[in-house]
């Protein structure tokens, strides 16, 4: 399904751009962008690892071990599958850009390309 939404994105994206180029330059990425998915990155990483290491504890009946609210682990898993999301979107707009430039060099001789 993720694998699908990449893809399919990343076609739009490659198709946009070009068309995009056709008509004027196409535009930049923002410098936040980056910053913030790796931002985004990290509390997901470090939900993850607690919420494992807090299962992993209640499963082995450790003493004092501190239980997993189920409230808590559901909207954990929620923010996991939409995070998951955004990610095959993203990976497939800036893969499709990728390509695009890739394919045609700079963008500003992108329309004096073959494709």
């Amino acid at each position: 399904m993720l694998l699908a939404i990449t893809l399919v994105t990343g076609l739009l994206s490659w198709g946009g751009s070009r068309l995009w180029n056709s008509v004027g330059t196409l535009p930049g990425v923002p410098t936040a962008a980056p910053i913030v998915l790796a931002i985004i990155a990290v509390v997901l990483a470090a939900t993850a690892i607690t919420l494992r290491a807090r299962l992993r504890a209640q499963r082995e009946r450790v003493p004092g071990a501190k239980g997993v609210d189920p409230l808590s682990a559901a909207r954990s898993v929620v923010l996991g599958q939409a995070s998951a999301l955004v990610a095959a979107l993203v990976t497939g707009v800036y893969g499709g850009m990728g390509v695009f430039l890739a394919a045609c060099g700079t963008p500003s001789r992108a329309g004096t390309s073959r494709w």
